[in-house]
């Protein structure tokens, strides 16, 4: 059972921050177009949104492998 929850916990993590960091990056090119005078900022601003929506599956990972070996 152990292994099943390691699994699931890893794999939604994975989907929702693949899921997440689809949206954050298809509205920044969204309002890139629009504006594209403020491009720089938006870059920034999504690399750091990236990077903390990619902390969530790390984090799920450490948990899995809790379950796994303890």
């Amino acid at each position: 059972m152990k292994y099943l929850a390691a699994s699931i916990a890893a794999g939604l993590a994975a989907l929702a921050a693949s899921y997440g960091n689809g949206k954050v990056i298809s509205k920044t090119i969204e309002c890139m177009a629009r504006q594209p005078e403020s491009a720089g900022n938006l870059r920034a601003t999504m690399f750091i949104g990236v990077g903390l929506i990619e902390a969530v599956p790390i984090l799920s990972i450490v948990i899995a492998f809790l379950i796994l070996f303890l």
